[in-house]
């Protein structure tokens, strides 16, 4: 029963406590629930002394309180009440009435005071509304808002749960297996309880194997750690009443010494005790390790079925990168990353390195459980760095850095494929003339039960260059192999073949350099099997892995066996394999190799280990590192672009990309007008010379308007078959692109940097060197061209008016250009000679002569054809000869063929002034009329060709040809853009350089602080 002192702490308690009961109270106010101390201190007096305390409500209630008992009625006749008949029947028919209504009258009483009693007690009961303060809003807001229900149904069901949970079964059987080798090892076994062994000790040891069978399957493995202790301490006893030197904790055979004749018997029994004791150990040790090997494989498996539970999304949690995923994201960063500041990659990695065939591969391959690298024979296979970044996860695949594929490494489809592809990609990145490249290969391997590190797989070391390598192989393998071993942080796993005479070695000496003091070097020596058998004396093994036969040093040693050599034989087979050597083997069953020395599963362990500490020691140095280059780099920003962002190389590209895109979007402001005159005259440039030429002046030299005419018909039907419509769209295209030069121009003129002037450059050539014209557009265009040329009717005078302009510009054009040769051919006049001081040269003097007798034949007959008669010729040789100038017929044909074009166009430019009033004669088709115009309507036919050509040229340039230059653009900045070497060589200069080196270091040390802080969380 609860008591209380005298003194209750506030009214409200004694008002509650009547002073009838005999319950006394001695707990403190301290001690009584939160809710109703903060009542008590609501209303004691000390607290508020201004209000009265809150008792009407209470009225003597307790929790421990009863109702009062009711007194019993009085009757009200009291005990001399008689019954006054005496019929027995009718007595007892009155009586079983009377005891109904008695009955029916307790009920009803009865109902009337548990009401009653209800009523009293709800008056008793304090109004709880006033303390509705002492509850959170935050608790009513959220019973308002969440839905129980929903919550209720989101969580797991109980048999989803029981998944999760270790399968207790078998749990139960290994605590079984154990107890049952235990036993049978501590109780069958003679060995193991020495007769030496004082009671005390053997007292403690009972007393404490009692306490750890209580504590479960880790007390078990302690208590055969203390055994294999025992079996150490009894051989270390027998050892030194054999007057042998103590043996370490694990010891090695040694040679026993010679009996003396005196004692053979005591020596020989210490002798076969010494080994029975030590075979007793080994076997201990052996079955450590497989209860180890077996609970590890059991954990493997149950890790595996809560990693794919949560794979599948039952917790629905966010998935977070893996720490050594996170690690593995900054090496390959920094693996691209050339700085500038010599600020060097120091972070820790697993270098693995070897003499060719020593087994590299191999070890690598056990440690990651898949045969995922390309073997051969003899044959050199690691032609350039993989780096191998190892982590656990549900399933076992791999993949690569740059790529989404996933290969199943538990299909031997997807480990072929796997190997084909670092096969493809080693040579790949071997460039022409190597046999080896610096490129590193990046790969990723995740399963459960792999150890967590990053490897890197050296080609290995050679000492003679073979046929079809190249000269500079070795010296290039060695040059690979000191860049990643002399990281200071770099952890050095030595692989030695063991089938071959250690003096052959060649890396034990590179590795000894770069780690003299062997404070990161693992040494492991493979194909231990092979060195058993082969080797004379085991005891080479032995010096081996105790260092003692190498000059270098090692923080570890290793013996492991990589398989029997076959391409086929897996993974779990090579386990097996080890296994069963190691435990038959006299090399651990003599002492001379430990047990924690052999196994590949004991060196992953340990490599791990030492990367991680390496690690947890080195990356915040590392961190500070990158964080100085950084402010270096910031401050020569700043300094040297204080007003300009900071845009890496893609950045600048994607600038440069809008920019062009807006120019080439220009073009289809271009007005129609501003296409159509630029194209007309650029037509009539390409075109002109062949209408004067080949199509006017032959024309011209008919005697009639009639051959006139049919003359022009036809060299106008040959050149719009062959040569027009090709002209036309060359002059489009030839447009189209100085146009697109042009508004480039335009655009870099308004405050362009310069940096993009290669990049654009390169896009507009490109692109106008993709870009076709399209070959329909030829054909329907020489159609129009026809039906313009074969068109002669001109409807007004302004047609006609605006053809001899057109006629009349194109003349003077062809006589100034008629008189700049003449002019050139005979040197300059007697002007020229008198006040520019100028003289003729031979050649020149005889032109002019030739030219003057010319000049005077064309006077006699204006009307001369176009070509000199031979009879014409030689009288004006003859003439010249008079004057004692030699000249040639050749000559004279030349010079007289630039006279008579500039007295044919002079006549022409005289014709076309009279016809300027010749368009009523043109209507009249020059009847009664010594006028005839045929040449204007020539020039009017060409002109009116010129003008639909080039709206047609127009309509197609904005229709098609813009928007197909447009795609042409787009497709080059998006394979520009892809492809890194030609934005390296198109965006260039110390800005780019710098922007894409703080950029870098940026990132890094993001990566690094978010690594590190994540490794904090780890530990």
């Amino acid at each position: 029963m609860l008591r209380a002192g005298s003194v209750v702490p506030c009214m409200a308690c004694r008002n509650l406590l009547p002073s009838r009961m005999g319950v006394k109270f001695r707990i403190p106010l301290q001690k009584l629930h939160p809710l109703s101390r903060a009542i008590h201190h609501r209303y004691t007096a000390n607290n508020n002394p201004q209000r009265s305390p809150h008792c009407s409500a209470a009225r003597h209630y307790t929790s421990l309180s009863r109702l009062p008992i009711r007194p019993p009625k009085s009757r009200s006749g009291g005990h001399g009440y008689q019954q006054h008949r005496t019929f027995w029947v009718v007595s007892l028919a009155s009586r079983l009435l009377k005891l109904r209504y008695i009955l029916l009258g307790s009920a009803v009483g009865g109902g009337y005071t548990a009401k009653k009693t209800y009523d009293e007690w709800k008056d008793m009961f304090p109004d709880m509304s006033q303390y509705t303060w002492i509850v959170p809003d935050f608790v009513r807001e959220l019973s308002e808002n969440i839905d129980l229900d929903k919550f209720a149904s989101a969580l797991p069901e109980m048999e989803e749960i029981a998944k999760l949970l270790p399968d207790m079964e078998k749990i139960g059987e290994n605590f079984t297996f154990l107890k049952s080798l235990l036993s049978s090892e501590t109780t069958g076994d003679s060995a193991l309880r020495a007769p030496d062994i004082p009671p005390a000790s053997a007292a403690r040891s009972d007393s404490s194997d009692k306490h750890f069978k209580k504590e479960g399957l880790l007390s078990e493995l302690i208590l055969i750690q203390q055994q294999i202790q025992q079996h150490e301490e009894e051989m270390r006893r027998a050892a030194e009443a054999n007057n042998a030197p103590p043996p370490p904790r694990e010891p090695r055979p040694s040679p026993a010494p010679n009996p003396s004749p005196s004692q053979p018997k005591n020596k020989s029994s210490d002798k076969e005790k010494v080994d029975q004791l030590q075979e007793e150990l080994v076997r201990t040790q052996m079955k450590y390790q497989r209860m180890l090997e077996r609970l590890e494989k059991e954990n493997k498996e149950l890790r595996k079925v809560v990693l794919q539970k949560d794979d599948k999304g039952i917790h629905q949690r966010k998935v977070k990168k893996s720490l050594i995923d996170m690690y593995s994201e900054v090496l390959d960063i920094l693996s691209d990353y050339d700085s500038n500041y010599n600020t060097q990659d120091h972070l820790p990695r697993v270098v693995v390195v070897g003499d060719q065939s020593a087994g590299k591969t191999s070890v690598l391959e056990m440690i990651a459980q898949a045969r995922i690298f390309p073997r051969g024979s003899g044959e050199m296979m690691t032609r350039s760095p993989v780096k191998v970044t190892l982590s656990e996860g549900p399933h076992h695949v791999a993949m690569f850095k740059d790529s989404t594929r996933e290969f199943d490494l538990g299909k031997e489809e997807d480990l072929a494929a796997l190997r084909h592809e670092i096969e493809i990609r080693m040579r790949k990145s071997v460039k022409d003339g190597q046999t080896v490249s610096p490129e590193t290969i990046s790969l990723s391997v995740k399963g459960p039960g792999i150890q967590r590190m990053v490897l890197v797989d050296l080609p290995g070391v050679i000492s003679t260059v073979t046929t079809g390598m190249a000269a500079d192989t070795k010296e290039t393998i060695f040059s690979i192999s000191k860049a990643y071993m002399q990281n200071p942080n770099a952890i050095i796993l030595c692989i030695q073949d063991g089938s071959v005479d250690a003096e052959r070695s060649i890396v034990t000496d590179l590795v000894s350099q770069m780690d003299p003091q062997g404070k990161r070097t693992i040494f492991v020596l493979t194909k231990v099997d092979l060195a058993e058998k082969n080797m004379a004396s085991p005891n080479r093994i032995q010096e081996i892995v105790e260092g003692k036969l190498f000059p270098m040093k090692a923080l570890g040693y290793f013996a492991v066996v990589t398989g029997r050599g076959s391409v086929n034989e897996s993974i779990d087979s090579i386990k097996d394999y080890e296994e069963d050597f190691f435990q038959n083997s006299r090399l651990l069953r003599e002492g001379m190799l430990k047990a924690h020395q052999v196994t590949t599963k004991n060196l992953s362990l340990a490599v791990s280990d030492c990367f991680w500490k390496m690690v947890r020691e080195s990356v915040e140095q590392q961190a500070d590192a990158f964080k100085a280059s950084r402010f270096n780099l910031e401050t020569e920003w700043k300094n040297n672009y204080p007003r300009l962002r900071e845009l890496d190389r893609n950045e600048l590209f994607e600038k440069a990309k809008n920019e062009i895109l807006d120019e080439v979007i220009s073009l289809s402001q271009v007005t129609p007008n501003h296409w159509e005159s630029i194209l007309q005259k650029k037509l009539w440039e390409r075109v002109s010379t062949h209408v004067i030429e080949n199509i006017y002046l032959p024309a011209a030299q008919t005697m009639n308007s009639g051959t006139f005419n049919t003359t022009v018909d036809i060299k106008l039907k040959q050149w719009t078959d062959k040569q027009l419509p090709h002209k036309a769209l060359e002059v489009a295209w030839e447009t189209l692109q100085e146009e697109f030069a042009r508004f480039i121009a335009e655009y870099k003129g308004k405050d362009q940097d310069d940096i993009f002037d290669k990049l654009k450059e390169a896009v507009k050539d490109e692109s106008i060197k993709r870009h076709k014209w399209n070959e329909r557009a030829m054909d329907s265009l020489r159609v129009i061209q026809h039906n313009a040329l074969e068109d002669r009717s001109i409807t007004d005078k302004s047609q006609w008016d605006a053809a001899i302009q057109f006629m009349e510009e194109t003349l003077q054009s062809r006589l100034k250009d008629t008189d700049s040769v003449i002019a050139d051919m005979v040197g300059p006049d007697w002007k020229q000679r008198w006040l520019r001081w100028q003289n003729r040269t031979a050649e020149q003097h005889i032109r002019n002569e030739t030219k003057n007798e010319l000049e005077r034949l064309l006077k006699v007959n204006e009307d001369h054809t176009a070509y000199l008669a031979n009879d014409e010729v030689t009288t004006v040789r003859k003439n010249l000869e008079a004057r004692g100038v030699e000249v040639d017929p050749v000559l004279i044909k030349d010079t007289w063929h630039q006279l008579y074009r500039r007295h044919f166009l002079q006549k022409s430019l005289l014709h076309c002034n009279l016809c300027r009033r010749g368009f009523y004669y043109y209507q009249r088709h020059f009847v009664d009329s010594e006028l005839e115009c045929n040449d204007v309507v020539l020039f009017w036919r060409i002109q009116r060709m010129l003008a639909i050509t080039a709206n047609t040229l127009r309509q197609q340039l904005t229709n098609t040809e813009v928007r197909r230059l447009e795609k042409n653009v787009k497709e080059v900045l998006e394979d520009f853009g892809e492809d890194t070497g030609k934005k390296v060589q198109l965006i260039t200069g110390r800005r780019v350089q710098l922007a894409e080196d703080l950029k870098k270091v940026r990132e890094i040390q993001e990566k690094l602080e978010a690594f590190i802080e994540a490794l904090h969380k780890e530990k």
